[in-house]
């Protein structure tokens, strides 16, 4: 009897469990930490070190995305010829609606959310998942012929997700930058970059493509055009260079815009609530694939003027202790934070974490730029430090978020406090969510102090 196991069971391998159990496959779980799993999943669970010998019986592997694809036994089992895949091959064996499908290192999430925000309005709706909230098989019915899956359903997928799986077939596909991040995940750069690119490798006539409007896309977009596949564009431009983008203005401005076929419709940055131009550039991406599918300007117009962001991404907590406070706590990367220091013209700079190997020198020239102070938390402060010094601006190590907050509260001007660490958060926290729900915490404490 096939069987299959399931490697990492938090919620994406629950949910493929899940998945798999409705449809009668007989699956076992496998976890190095211990996990205790909900009452609707029974079956057999195998907690400790992951060993080659004890998969080899198994007909195939679903790997979670946390789990790291080069782990030794998996490695093993790979190059003896074991199936392994990831919940993106058995959703994509599954699902047959409209699929819109977005990747990148930065602005996924902001992205995702939105266009379903959007579609929602059309009739039979959408539904969101993937790497965001919904794991993308517990989107799906559960097996019952009688029970349809959704119209429409856009996914959020991660460079682990697509590599661990066939090419699939996007309906829309959007790749919003790629910029070292999770490269220490994988072999190297170009391995990253490669799996990122997978996205589009099934796109044929018909389909919709929407690729930054950076000079090394120009190959990729040529290659997708002559597959039929319609090729937009999006970047900082003039409308009548980009599909979408941001169009600078002699003011220092910049509207949002979009095209509903060749008419192009924008909205002033000081209309948006979100704030950055790295925002605005996700939110014009979506604007375009909500356009693409039938959307009405008037309903762009009214999600974009009302999206406030998302929490942890450049989220305004307003005005405590006089000045304003901004959690960007899901900048894990400096290509992030840079674009949120540039979305001010001078913040105290709260910074550091897990760097995981990456360059933070490349932030210099902004943090010269938009830097009145910088507020080093994190086991590993000396980067930061020498890139301050390097940057000819004051520094001070606060080592916690709370030290962080206070040092900055008693700042003489008001000059806004921007949290936006250009560093992972597992040296301190479990996760970018908890170390922003902490710097929330720490300015929310303020008030009453």
């Amino acid at each position: 009897m096939d069987r299959t196991a399931i490697i990492g069971m938090g919620r994406t391998g629950q949910a493929a469990a899940r998945f798999l159990l409705q449809r009668g496959v007989a699956c076992e779980g496998f976890d190095e930490a211990a996990v205790k799993l909900p009452a609707d999943l029974t079956m057999a669970m195998h907690i400790g070190p992951l060993q080659a010998d004890q998969l080899q019986g198994f007909s195939r592997l679903i790997v979670s995305p946390g789990i790291d694809w080069r782990h030794p036994a998996l490695t093993t089992l790979r190059q003896a010829g074991m199936p392994m895949f990831g919940d993106l091959e058995l959703f994509a064996e599954a699902y047959h609606g409209a699929l819109i499908a977005i990747t990148g290192t930065n602005g996924k999430t902001t992205t995702v959310s939105l266009i379903s925000t959007m579609l929602d309005t059309l009739a039979g709706g959408i539904e969101a998942g993937g790497n965001i909230g919904v794991p993308m098989l517990d989107l799906l019915g559960d097996g019952d012929a009688k029970r349809t899956d959704p119209q429409r359903i856009v996914l959020e997928l991660s460079s682990f997700q697509l590599e661990r799986a066939n090419p699939i077939h996007a309906n829309w596909a959007a790749l919003l930058n790629v910029q070292p991040d999770h490269a220490d995940m994988h072999r190297d750069m170009q391995a990253y970059e490669a799996a990122k690119l997978r996205l589009f490798a099934r796109q044929g006539e018909g389909d919709k493509a929407m690729l930054p409007l950076d000079a090394r896309w120009r190959a990729l977009a040529d290659e997708l055009r002559d597959r039929g596949v319609f090729v937009r564009r999006f970047g900082m431009a003039q409308t009548s260079e980009a599909d979408a983008g941001v169009e600078p203005q002699h003011d220092g401005s910049w509207r949002l815009f979009w095209h509903h076929y060749d008419q192009a419709h924008s909205i002033a940055s000081d209309e948006l609530p979100a704030k950055g131009v790295h925002q605005h550039l996700n939110l014009a991406v979506a604007a375009q694939a909500a356009a693409d599918f039938g959307v009405s300007a008037s309903v762009i117009r009214q999600s974009l003027t009302s999206f406030r962001g998302l929490p942890h991404r450049l989220q305004s907590l307003g005005v405590v202790a006089g000045r304003e406070w901004y959690n960007d706590s899901k900048a894990t990367n400096p290509d992030a934070a840079a674009a949120a220091l540039q979305s001010f013209h001078q913040v105290i700079w709260i910074c550091g974490g897990l760097r995981k190997g990456l360059d933070i020198s490349l932030l210099r020239d902004a943090v010269a730029t938009h830097v009145e102070q910088m507020l080093v938390i994190g086991k590993d402060a000396r980067p930061f430090t020498e890139l301050a010094a390097a940057a000819g601006v004051p520094c001070r190590v606060a080592k916690t978020v709370e030290q962080a907050v206070k040092q900055a509260s008693h700042a003489m001007n008001g000059v806004p406090v921007l949290l936006s660490p250009a560093a992972a958060s597992q040296d301190q926290f479990s996760n970018y969510m908890e170390r922003g729900d902490s710097f929330a915490a720490a300015v929310a404490a303020l008030e009453s102090a």
